[in-house]
């Protein structure tokens, strides 16, 4: 079902063409909400300076010309040509009635978008720094699944390289089933921190470590094996935060920097062969126009170093070659840091130089701000050590539990213990997803976790509010299927708002803005407040009560909906 900018659209874009030719016929009217009616078009004004006439002259031949009486009241032309309109409160009640299971939101034609998300390293632990781009991703895959495309989750995890030899002789020295081996899945970082004490301080464990480097790149069984005990123990502490963020990423979505190991020389050589890159300091480098550093001198990206290693330059113009030549996308995104810009901006140069990267195909750095601690430096523990993600998101869920307790005490212990996880990482994730994904914002678990105010919590809390209202009225949502009839102001701003749901969906899956999506939900509870304090829901008799149900159950629908859009969970009660 097409939402009110969508049908206004077509019915300014007809007007245009009668009023000023076919040429006009796909001209955008500029419909924008208004302070002073629902919508305002704003068209005449550009108009005006093409057909060389008067603003308010353009914008009364667009009116004559609109056919509007069956949805808005009759246009009125303001102030240099603007032109505002008011919907019929009959027709917005009929079309929140029209809703169907999709709620407004339409399929887009479909594409294969493969998205670059989350990304930890083997054998290290995650921290605050891969909570946005796994949140920020996931939210994303979510979206554009909905609006009908076909998305393949990349978790381009780092499980390769020099370190993996170091690794396999420390597991091997351990032992494969000790208790230090399971910190691999309870506390990765103190795994890796033993094994790289021991290659500081013993020569002899340093020089069987790169003697197995050697044995894991040439493909030795044994070793391999090894690699591949350490790569399934860290996918058993990954898939416990993915569980606990409530994320989409499984096993069948890592596609590792091992999985091109294969490819690099390839790249290498096709490169090399066709005078994309060259022989610098005895590494092997692409200089690209345009990219210079300091006192201009060109800025090298390296492809293979003078040691004969790899580094992510390589993997990265792999994976985007397989991206575009095996899966066949559309669309590429990468959610990763800002400061990574510069590299993959070299790397898509490059691709497209060597033909990898086709003009046909869109690649976007969706670029992933920093969290902040209270000082407004990146977020790091007392000792200066970045924040454990999994600390992190326990310290949610305990924060969160004391705020179930204080504000529901009425509830069972076992109730409000199942609450404060969907809370804390509710809050969490909402936080995250509520600002600008390229800004940096400031952790705060207090504010995060609170029940009023743009916060998870706020949402959630509205959502099972309505719950709460079909519980005492002894229905469920499905059978409020009455009428909704427009009368009171709060009824109407509601359900104004409720057909809006589509197209901030659709912004989010081109914008690629989830934000967007926050603020709306956001808007849409406050108003649901209002609408539920200023009209009796279960108090209201005959006609009047089944039209306010059937506006709740909508909204509850839309709600559940975007939260589930933005993965955040939502408690049948708060």
């Amino acid at each position: 079902m097409p939402s009110p900018v969508q049908v206004l659209t077509e019915r300014f874009q007809s007007a245009l063409e009668t009023a000023f030719g076919e040429e006009y016929a796909g001209t955008d009217p500029v419909i924008r909400p208004s302070q002073f009616a629902d919508f305002q078009a704003n068209a005449a004004l550009a108009l005006a300076k093409r057909l060389g006439d008067n603003p308010r002259a353009v914008a009364q031949r667009i009116v004559d010309a609109l056919d509007i009486d069956d949805i808005a009241d009759a246009p009125e032309i303001s102030g240099p040509g603007f032109v505002n309109l008011r919907l019929h409160d009959a027709w917005i009640a009929a079309q929140v009635d029209a809703l169907d299971a999709r709620l407004g939101v339409p399929l887009q034609q479909p594409q294969t978008i493969p998205v670059d998300y989350s990304a930890p390293n083997v054998a290290k632990e995650m921290h605050v720094g891969h909570l946005r781009t796994t949140v920020v991703g996931d939210a994303l895959v979510r979206t554009l699944e909905h609006l009908g495309h076909r998305v393949i989750r990349q978790n381009h995890v780092g499980d390769w390289g020099t370190m993996f030899g170091m690794l396999i002789e420390h597991l091997l020295d351990v032992g494969e089933d000790s208790p230090e081996a399971l910190l691999m899945v309870s506390d990765p970082n103190a795994f890796y921190a033993a094994a790289n004490a021991q290659f500081a301080s013993d020569p002899e464990f340093a020089t069987r470590a790169r003697a197995r480097v050697v044995m894991l790149q040439g493909g030795d069984e044994d070793t391999l094996r090894h690699w591949h005990e350490l790569v399934d123990l860290s996918k058993q502490y990954f898939n416990r935060i993915y569980a606990t963020l409530g994320v989409t990423l499984t096993d069948d979505d890592l596609a590792g920097e091992s999985t091109y190991n294969d490819e690099l020389a390839e790249i290498c050589e096709e490169l090399e062969e066709r005078g994309i890159a060259t022989i610098s300091d005895g590494a092997l480098c692409v200089f690209l126009d345009g990219y210079l550093g300091r006192e201009g001198k060109p800025v090298p990206l390296i492809i293979r170093k003078s040691d004969g290693g790899y580094g992510y330059a390589t993997t990265d113009l792999a994976t985007i070659r397989r991206r575009v030549r095996d899966m066949k996308a559309d669309r590429i995104l990468y959610v990763i840091g800002v400061t990574q810009a510069l590299h993959l901006n070299m790397v898509w140069d490059t691709a497209r130089k060597a033909g990898w990267l086709t003009d046909d195909v869109e690649v976007v750095h969706v670029q992933i701000g920093s969290v902040l601690g209270e000082d407004r430096k990146l977020l790091r523990t007392r000792s200066g050590k970045p924040l454990k993600l999994m600390d992190l998101l326990t310290d949610a869920v305990s924060t969160a539990r004391s705020v179930v307790d204080q504000a529901r005490p009425d509830l069972a212990e076992d109730v409000r213990a199942a609450i404060a996880p969907q809370v804390g990482i509710g809050a969490v994730k909402y936080a995250d997803l509520a600002v600008a994904h390229d800004s940096d914002y400031v952790f705060d678990l207090d504010r995060m976790v609170t029940l009023t105010g743009n916060t998870g919590p706020y949402l959630q809390y509205a959502a099972a509010r309505i719950r709460s209202i079909f519980r005492k009225a002894g229905l469920t949502p499905a059978q409020a299927d009455a009428t909704v009839v427009v009368t009171e102001p709060a009824e109407r701003a509601l359900a104004l708002r409720l057909l809006d749901f589509g197209e901030v969906v659709l912004q989010v899956g081109d914008l690629l803005e989830p934000h967007r999506l926050c603020g709306y939900l956001f808007d849409l509870a406050q108003l649901f407040s209002s609408f539920y304090d200023e009209c009796p829901v279960l108090k209201a008799e005959g006609d009047t009560r089944a039209s306010r149900l059937a506006l709740c159950a909508a909204t509850l629908a839309v709600l559940d909906q975007g939260l589930d859009l933005l993965g955040i969970p939502r408690p049948e009660q708060m």
